[in-house]
């Protein structure tokens, strides 16, 4: 996930920060380029896509990466989900995006009781994930029009908090929808993780770098005890996940192995072209499709620049990013964000669901309460670059 536009203290900080920077393309330089429009296995060998997809017809779970606001990569999982499609038509797509509580209104989706808007609407699409839903909308319309069951695959942040915070045994098997615990993480991708922990702005001791860690594992067990959820009863699962979830098998290709889960496969995109150049790396996944991304560069989505924490009126400025949008229209810390676009705010992800919607150039409206006064602060947000 190449985000967040809201920087959350808590919670939702350890999972949206290990995202955007486990997700980001692993740079490979070579002294040429591999071709746009190609199946490599790892270290670059060239594979045939009917040999692979016969192969990926025989698998359980098929994990397809992805980062969040990249089209192509959108493009790219719906034409290999139509090629395992033809080859195994009683499958099943599990999506990251949204938590489990939206399974109804998946089903009444893909039941053709839904238009697209009371779709987005009944799942709480926006404050769920937040991701232009136009970027989804081909794949969830070939579910639709293939009757492909949809099954959600996440849980909200506030049970990956509590899990995180109170600890597996403190919340009752119900409340977690039956996940059980992750097994431990390998070396190498605990290594990553204190990577990214260390360009944590509000980085700390060993504990919170455990906690940080917890809160990867919480959220890679969760789709993986979901994927295996849905192997029963389907010839094929297919997962539309983060690609740094994905990479090197250590997220949750990781956790559905110690689940039984032991043939599956991961498949990701690879962008090649400009300063992308090389060879998947060995052992990034099973194979790679290349992209030609060097004119299709993702826009970073919008950030405020603030860390937040849940209040009972709202969400409560922690800290303010120096220099960030939030700086500049005023904000300071202790005030209670009420409202942003004239929608009040229940928890953080509320709010950052409205940023992640946000364009460049535009003003964000927020009411908020300072010292028991409550105003109007007009968040403006820079216009992009070219």
């Amino acid at each position: 996930m190449p985000f967040s536009p809201v920087l959350l203290k808590g919670r939702l900080t350890l999972v949206c920060l290990v995202c955007a920077l486990l997700s980001n393309p692993i740079a490979v330089q070579a002294g040429s380029c591999p071709a746009p429009g190609q199946w490599l296995q790892p270290e670059g060998a060239g594979l045939a896509a009917n040999d692979l997809f016969a192969e990926l017809a025989e698998r359980d779970v098929v994990l397809l990466g992805e980062q969040h606001d990249n089209m192509d990569h959108h493009r790219w999982q719906l034409h290999t989900l139509a090629g395992l499609h033809g080859r195994r038509p009683n499958m099943v797509i599990a999506l990251e995006m949204l938590p489990r509580e939206a399974q109804p209104a998946l089903d009444a989706w893909v039941a053709g009781e839904l238009s697209e808007q009371a779709f987005i609407d009944e799942s709480r699409w926006n404050t769920a994930w937040g991701f232009d839903p136009a970027l989804y909308l081909p794949i969830l319309h070939f579910a639709r029009l293939h009757r492909v069951p949809l099954k959600a695959v996440n849980v909200t942040p506030e049970l990956r908090g509590r899990l995180v915070e109170e600890g597996w045994e403190a919340v009752p098997e119900a409340e977690r929808f039956g996940i059980t615990a992750p097994a431990e993480p390998p070396a190498a991708y605990r290594e990553r993780l204190a990577e990214v922990y260390a360009q944590h702005p509000s980085r700390g001791d060993e504990a919170g770098l455990e906690r940080f860690i917890n809160a990867q594992l919480v959220w890679d067990r969760a789709m993986a005890y979901g994927l295996a959820e849905a192997v029963e009863g389907a010839e094929m699962v297919v997962g539309l996940i983060g690609q740094g979830h994905l990479q090197f098998e250590h997220g949750v290709p990781h956790q559905l192995t110690a689940l039984g889960i032991e043939n599956q496969a991961t498949l990701l995109p690879w962008a090649v072209g400009g300063e992308a150049c090389g060879p998947p790396p060995d052992g990034l996944a099973r194979a790679v499709f290349t992209l030609d991304e060097s004119r299709h560069e993702a826009s970073p989505p919008m950030q405020l620049g603030v860390y937040t924490t849940p209040h009972e009126s709202g969400v409560e400025i922690h800290a303010i990013l120096e220099g960030s949008v939030a700086e500049q229209a005023g904000l300071e810390a202790g005030d209670i964000i009420l409202q942003a676009a004239g929608e009040s705010l229940a928890r953080p992800s509320d709010l950052t669901g409205l940023i992640r919607q946000q364009r460049p150039g535009t003003l964000l409206p927020l009411f908020i309460r300072r010292d028991g006064d409550e105003r109007e602060v007009l968040a403006r947000f820079p216009p992009r670059s070219t």
